[in-house]
């Protein structure tokens, strides 16, 4: 009985010490899985952190690749415009070129029409003034040599040559509608007689003596100086009218006779 007892005592015992090392061996396999689980865990976020970083560069990649191009479609409409531009400016100076090429063709082809002119211009000009009376005579004389030179001067254009001929003619032209004094010396005169001369448009030339002792006057006809005190008076009026020194007035003065023009 005692016998049975102990040995259902030490099949107990034995039971016991089963079961406390089956529930260490569970404990044991417990634990190793749930570290297993948790790097497993980690592991997965891990890889989603350093999957999400990826996304991340290449969202960022993908935004900047997007600027890039959006900035590229920008400048390549804003090198089209600019090509439009250029292209309209390109043509309108082309036609501009072509415009300027024909101009070029009708100056020279104005030129060779101009210049023998301009020529007979000049050539009747000086005839016009050594015909006319003897008025300002180095002044004018002046007047022409310059033209004269200019006409041949390669460094003077057309169109100035033309210009101051055309300003050589208004000035003869203001001539026959001004009054004038100056002094000078009388010509033909031996003792070279300083005097006033008086002009009248181109109607009378006449002079006086600085001391107003000799007054006289250009006749046409003779082609010389007459002397006339009878014109005195209205020679000195007339000067002291051309030196604004007296209001305008009637003066009398040597008209030449008309003659019937041929």
């Amino acid at each position: 009985m005692l016998s049975q007892q102990l040995r259902s005592g030490a099949s107990s015992a034995v039971h016991l010490i089963a079961g406390f090392i089956l529930l260490s061996l569970v404990g044991t396999a417990s634990a190793q899985t749930a570290d297993r689980v948790i790097n497993e865990q980690q592991a997965a976020d891990n890889s989603a952190r350093v999957s999400q970083q990826r996304v991340n560069a290449l969202d960022d990649q993908a935004q900047k690749m997007l600027d890039e191009y959006r900035a590229a479609v920008r400048e390549t409409k804003s090198l089209q415009q600019y090509n439009e531009q250029l292209s309209a400016q390109v043509q309108s100076q082309t036609e501009e070129v072509g415009s300027i090429q024909q101009q070029l063709e009708q100056i020279e082809t104005t030129n060779r029409e101009v210049y023998p002119m301009m020529q007979k211009m000049l050539a009747t000009l000086e005839s016009f003034v050594k015909l006319d009376a003897p008025f300002l005579p180095k002044e004018r004389e002046t007047r022409i040599a310059e033209l004269k030179d200019m006409m041949s001067r390669a460094d003077v254009t057309t169109a100035e040559k033309y210009r101051r001929l055309l300003e050589a003619y208004s000035v003869e032209m203001e001539y026959g509608r001004t009054i004038e004094s100056y002094q000078g010396p009388l010509p033909g005169d031996q003792g070279n007689k300083q005097v006033d001369f008086l002009r009248v448009g181109r109607v009378a030339l006449m002079y006086q003596t600085l001391d107003g002792e000799e007054t006289g006057y250009w006749d046409e006809d003779a082609k010389s100086w007459v002397v006339d005190d009878g014109f005195h008076k209205s020679v000195t009026q007339g000067l002291r009218i051309a030196k604004k020194q007296a209001a305008p007035d009637l003066i009398i003065i040597p008209v030449h006779a008309p003659q019937e023009a041929k």
